[in-house]
């Protein structure tokens, strides 16, 4: 899936920030991350690009992952935003996934003829704690969405998301840890519970990655960021109910 980054940097606004991967590679690269350098990339117009031939470089079918070294609805980026939606919507033939903290901001974010939603944009609502989830969940419900997924990343404690799993809204959970030096554990009977949730409101589930640090029956490992996502599919819970 090719990652389509129209701009760059962030700003830390929860818990689940706090080892952000975005930060960690521009620091491995020697640079730093902070409100003033959420800028335009040179990867702002991609999927309209075309090759020597006038064909376009991302045929029709191709999934994008939109915007994953920042967040669509930073407010630094509102004054370009306007145009990606317009690139979106010229690219309908194409499939268009983001995941944002700051699903508050997606209402007046929206283009004007949104809808009940593009048919062609998944939207993830990124929850790491229980605080976060009875905040951000209630408003991602609310909105006019297609598809709707919810992202438990990194997954900091165990989470009740009982009272958003209406299978009718949702889509998809999909589970992962935090990954990096630094980074805080995973326990898999978190894991499992959350899979018993989803089961039982029939809705489908994805351990997409450990995280560095996974606890499984009393004992922590250290699972090597080239396994992660490996690990977990491993773990045989992906797709069930």
């Amino acid at each position: 899936m090719p990652m389509w980054n129209p701009w760059h940097g962030c700003h830390k606004i929860s818990a689940g920030c706090r080892h952000c991967y975005v930060y960690r590679e521009d620091a491995a690269f020697g640079t730093t991350v902070s409100t003033a350098e959420v800028r335009r990339t040179a990867a702002f117009d991609m999927p309209l690009r075309r090759d020597r031939h006038r064909q376009l470089k991302y045929p029709s079918g191709t999934e994008f992952a939109l915007c994953f070294t920042s967040d669509l609805l930073i407010e630094e980026a509102d004054q370009w935003r306007d145009r990606i939606w317009d690139i979106v919507r010229q690219r309908s033939d194409c499939t268009f996934f983001f995941f944002t903290k700051r699903i508050e901001r997606l209402a007046c974010c929206l283009p004007s003829d949104w809808g009940d939603g593009y048919e062609h944009v998944a939207v993830g609502c990124t929850v790491e704690n229980q605080d976060r989830a009875d905040y951000r969940l209630p408003i991602f419900l609310s909105l006019p969405i297609r598809h709707r997924l919810i992202i438990v990343a990194p997954m900091l404690e165990r989470i009740d998301l009982g009272a958003y799993l209406d299978r009718s809204l949702v889509e998809e959970v999909s589970v992962g840890g935090e990954s990096g030096k630094y980074a805080r554990p995973l326990d898999f009977d978190w894991v499992l519970d959350m899979h018993r949730q989803c089961a039982d409101a029939g809705v489908p589930f994805n351990f997409h990655q450990t995280g560095s640090y996974l606890i499984k029956d009393g004992r922590q490992y250290h699972i090597p960021r080239n396994l992660q996502h490996e690990q977990a599919r491993k773990a045989c819970l992906n797709g069930r109910r």
